[in-house]
């Protein structure tokens, strides 16, 4: 487990006791090593590779109408144990839920990402601020509740 940094707060942990994820794909990026990984994705960061296993792939079906998509991911590497962090780049310390930090209780990721293209059942998107081989959880188009379907593209 890594170090805490100073005015961190960790908990223990009750054994879990939840519903299980079922991982739909994996991301592949550039970043190996969190150190690496930037804050926040950019959209003209680097193409990275959102790669869907079967039998999902029938379920990309009209995703290709969409310019921007909201990935969900399994931050696997993060703690889970901490309820008040230091940021690092401050010395203010603030509750986890007031932050963007992967470590958190359930460390799900999320981001808004600009889809290139669709190869088969992988999608190029740039955006993304995880590390390779990040386990994805769930994809969903961007738009709101008052947004009509987007046409297909083409």
């Amino acid at each position: 487990m890594q170090d805490i940094r100073a005015g961190e707060v960790r908990v223990d942990l009750p054994p879990a006791a939840d519903a299980a994820l079922r991982f739909i794909g994996v991301i592949h990026t550039p970043w190996r090593d969190r150190k690496d990984c930037p804050r926040q994705g950019k959209v003209d960061g680097p193409e990275c590779r959102v790669e869907v296993f079967e039998p999902w792939g029938p379920a990309l079906m009209g995703l290709e109408g969409f310019e921007t998509v909201e990935l969900l991911y399994w931050l696997h590497q993060s703690r889970r144990d901490l309820v008040v962090q230091n940021p690092g780049h401050t010395k203010d310390t603030r509750g986890t839920f007031a932050l963007r930090s992967p470590v958190r209780p359930n460390p799900i990721g999320t981001a808004l990402v600009r889809l290139e293209r669709i190869e088969g059942t992988v999608l190029v998107v740039r955006g993304l601020d995880c590390l390779d081989g990040t386990p994805l959880v769930d994809i969903k188009p961007d738009r709101c509740a008052y947004t009509p379907l987007a046409p297909p593209k083409g």
